[in-house]
This record gives C-alpha cells, structure tokens and sequence, in this order.
C-alpha cells in the first residue's frame, strides 16, 4: 500500500469528503458542472494558484475546477494500486472512519480496495460498516438499477449534482449505472449514443435509459424505465412518472412535460 497521508501533490488525487464541486471557471462564484462524490479519482491537468485545480474524472473523462484543499494527492506509480472496479456504498448516509477521522459518505461513494471491512485511501485505512454492491459479483442488474433508482426518490434536483443531496437527470442516470460497473458519461447528449435503440415503448424494459428533446429538437433530459410506462427521472424532485410514445405525463398537472425522442438499451 502507498504511504499514506503524505503532503506533498501529486499527479492523481482521491475525493477524501462527502463530495465535492466541479466548476467551469477556477473560482467559487463560478457554475457548478459536475459534483465528485467520496473515493472518486480524479487526474490534475493544470493548476490555478493554491486555490484550483483543473482535472479529469477518471470514470467519465469529465474536465472542470476543484478545490484541493478537498483532495488527497498521490502519484501515478501509485495509481495501478487503487484502480480497478470499486465497491460502491448502497446506504443512502454512513461514514468511514479510523482513530482520527469521521467522514460521512453517501450512496454511490466508491471504496478501493474494500475487504469487507476497512477500504484505503492515500490517507490511510477507513472502516467501513454499511452495506455495500460490488459489480463484479453475479446479480439481477435491472433488478438492482431499479431497487437503487428508487432509493433517490424525492431527492432535489441540482444542476450538475450527482448526490442524494442534489441530482441532475443525467447525474441519476450515470450513478445509477456506475454502481452496477457500468460507466456512461456525464451529460444526456452523450449518453444517447451508448446502447441499441428500441424501437416500441412496448418493448421497453427496466432499466433502459429514455430520452427527451426541448423545442429544438436537442436532447436535454434523460430518465430510466423501471416498469411498463413508468420512468424515474430528476426533474424538480427525483420521481417516478407515466411514460408513453409522446413522453412524460404529469398526472397531477394533466400536462406532457418531456417530449421523448428515444429509448435506448444499455444492458443485453
């Protein structure tokens, strides 16, 4: 295991809080785009003073601005180490912790190297108590996209949020998916272009990613089938609405709010 708790920065950092903001511009008043969630590994392209750093998700290839103060560095002779398919916590809050640290982590916090018990980080070992998925294992992955998918109910919307605290539409989508060992990218426009379409909402089954166009035709919302005309998708709240061939009816409004485009299958 690499020396653990070293100061000094390396080329490669860990998400060592409950999550952290990615902005667009190296400043805190700036938007956020992504969110990072505990465990989360992440390269440092450039830096911008003390305060930022520009980096790379390596789950997603996603680019934006952090704060270091919210990382713990290693270097990339290091990184073989903690690479690989993480367990995921399945617990919606718990925490890890050792004889001099407490931090709460969410549902869909990664832990490297988990055995069962404790998980490592370059700050040393954390135990971890809660329940946890471990992707390579054999399961009902629709089953489980579901049962997790519904964990997020009523969860608020946030833009570029990934947390049970704040979830955009495609952040749900993606967490979702990561916790099986599925990777999709970060953004709705992107994640069309993974799977095979289907061709009849009738076809459609759980765990199929549905997607939505604005009045320009472009993809901006995204939601996951988990039952015959029913759809979970962050939109105000995280909700499980009425799907049909023209898109998401809100029955309490009696108004279509998305306009589906497409369906399409990631997991055969």
């Amino acid at each position: 295991m690499p020396k653990a708790g070293r100061p000094k920065e390396g080329e490669y950092a860990m998400v060592q809080v409950s999550c952290i903001p990615m902005r667009a511009l190296p400043v805190d008043a700036s938007e956020m785009v992504n969110q990072l969630l505990y465990g989360e590994i992440v390269q440092i392209i450039s830096k911008n003073g003390k305060n930022w750093r520009r980096v790379k998700c390596l789950h997603d290839g996603y680019i934006g601005w952090v704060d270091p103060k919210q990382l713990c560095f290693f270097d990339e002779k290091d990184l073989l180490y903690y690479q690989g398919n993480p367990i995921h916590s399945v617990d919606l809050v718990n925490s890890v912790y050792n004889g001099d640290r407490t931090v709460p982590i969410m549902i869909g916090s990664s832990l490297y190297r988990f055995d069962g018990i404790t998980t490592k980080t370059p700050m040393g070992k954390f135990t971890y108590n809660g329940q946890t998925l471990d992707s390579t294992m054999e399961f009902n992955r629709q089953n489980m996209l579901v049962k997790l998918g519904l964990k997020y109910l009523h969860a608020p919307y946030l833009w570029g949020g990934r947390s049970l605290f704040g979830i955009d539409c495609s952040g749900l989508t993606q967490i979702l998916y990561k916790m099986i060992g599925v990777q999709l990218p970060r953004d709705a426009k992107d994640q069309i272009h993974l799977g095979e379409s289907i061709d009849f909402l009738s076809s459609a089954r759980a765990g199929d990613l549905a997607f939505f166009v604005n009045n320009n035709g472009r993809i901006h919302h995204v939601g996951m089938v988990t039952e015959p005309n029913r759809i979970l998708h962050a939109s105000g709240e995280v909700r499980v609405d009425f799907l049909d061939h023209e898109g998401i009816y809100r029955k309490k409004r009696r108004a279509y709010s998305h306009k589906l485009r497409i369906i399409k299958r990631i997991l055969h």
